[in-house]
Order: C-alpha cells, then structure tokens, then sequence
C-alpha cells in the first residue's frame, strides 16, 4: 500500500532512505577515483561531488527537505553534459536553471524482521559476488550487455554486498538475477535489483531480501522503485513512504549558477 506521507515515521524513513542512497552513490563514486563530500553548511545536508559522476549516479542527493535550489548547485558541476540531482523529497524546482524532470518515484522501506517473501521455486542458486572476474560477469547481466566498468572490484567490502542469482540448471552457472545490498545510516539499501532470461522480479526480491536479512538482520530494508516495479516492491512486503524526484540538466537556464558565486 502506499503509505501516508504525513505519518510520524515516514518523515525520518526518508530521511534514512536518501542517507543511504547518498552513501552508496559515495562508494561508486569513490571508487572511480572522485572525492565526493557530505555538505552539511546552513541549509544545504546534501551530498554532492564536484566532478561529473559515473553513469546513472547523481551529482547531488538532498538529505533534508529544507535544501534549497543555490544550496545545492552551488558546488556541483552544472557546465558539462549530464548533471543531475536526486531530490530526495520531491521540494526542487530546477526547471529555471536548465533541469528537466528525468523520472520520479518512491522511497519504500520495509521493516527489519518482517517475514521473507514466499516466492515461488524459481530454480535460483545465490550467492555473494567476491572477485573482479564475478563482478564484471554481474555487471554484464545487470546492463544485458558487456560490462563497462562502472562497479570497480574496490566496492566488494563488508558493508557493500553483490548478490547473484544464478539458474541452478544451467551448468556455467550463468547470472541472470541479482541486486546490490548496502548497509548505512543505519539501515540497508536494496538497489540496482534485476531479473532476466525467465528470473521473475519477485524472484530477484526474495534473493535480494533473504540475502539482505543473513547479514543485517536487525535492520530495515530501503530502496526506491516506481511503476510496476513499485507494485512488486509492495508485493514483497515494502511500503511506499514519500516521493522523490530526479532532475536532468538539459539546458543553460535562466538561473545558471557558477560554483561557489553564491
């Protein structure tokens, strides 16, 4: 079900949702070598880098709703092709400074000890991804295609977990489900979730928690998904708690601000 989002609880289950997120685009991004930072100065609790981020990364996340539009541009390259932000409370308005809306969807959270999904015999064998050879063999099935390097081996760490699904009938034991579960902020994240070659999402959602649950199983499960994706999220016991919102810079703007000019 989609939840209230004037709930008590679902003002602080964002919160830890985005931080989490937050700290997962950190890891990527500092694994290809940049220095992002958290940015905490007067209005602004985001997360940001100021050199471009790898693909499908943001250049800043919001952590609080009162974030305002110069707090978060201010220091992020906003000159070059592709800059993006994740505003986690769907608050933003960027349209003014050459952002378009690439995608909006909800956070989900699910609580820790909440009964695992009873998916149906889905002929999957999981595991933990542990070498560069696996991980690049994940990253292919994740894209449908060849790797490109954007999961370096540096991000295979305790609080970071790779989980592979592989069809138990196929003798090279090929990956064709998986997900990403990442501990931080005090809960854990579900991201990059796939299923293919006759996996089902629901599939991927079992392995994905039941994996989450044998290493952190004290912890609630974030994530954010929209669509369909969302109603299998729900279905596997998630709840909807509060939007967010995506923006792609496509255009100079009206508003175009330099780093550090405000």
């Amino acid at each position: 079900m989609i939840k209230d989002e004037t709930s008590p609880d679902t003002g602080t289950a964002v919160r830890l949702a985005a931080l989490n997120n937050a700290l997962w685009c950190d890891a990527v991004c500092a694994a290809h070598g940049l220095a992002p930072r958290f940015d905490d100065a007067d209005d602004a609790s985001v997360w940001l880098s100021a050199s471009r981020t790898p693909p499908l990364y943001p250049d800043a996340v919001t952590l609080r709703p009162e974030a305002s539009a110069p707090s978060v541009l201010r220091w992020i390259d906003t000159d070059s092709p592709g800059c993006s932000v994740k505003d986690s409370f769907a608050r933003l308005d960027l349209a003014a400074d050459g952002f378009e809306v690439l995608f909006e969807a909800q956070w989900i959270h699910r609580p820790a000890g909440a009964p695992l999904p009873e998916a149906a015999p889905s002929g999957l064998e999981w595991s933990e991804v542990t070498g560069a050879e696996e991980l690049a063999a994940w990253e292919a099935a994740w894209a449908g295609e060849e790797g490109t390097g954007l999961f370096r081996p540096s991000l295979l760490r305790e609080d970071v977990v790779f989980l592979a699904g592989r069809a138990a009938a196929d003798a090279g034991g090929r990956i064709v489900a998986g997900a990403v579960v990442s501990t931080g902020g005090g809960v854990v994240g579900v991201s990059n979730l796939f299923a293919g070659d006759g996996a089902s999402a629901d599939a991927a959602w079992a392995g994905a928690l039941t994996g989450a649950a044998a290493r952190w199983p004290d912890l609630d499960v974030v994530g954010y998904e929209g669509g369909a994706d969302l109603d299998t999220a729900v279905r596997n016991g998630f709840t909807a708690v509060g939007r967010l919102r995506v923006w792609l810079r496509t255009s100079e703007g009206t508003r175009h601000l330099r780093r550090g000019t405000e």
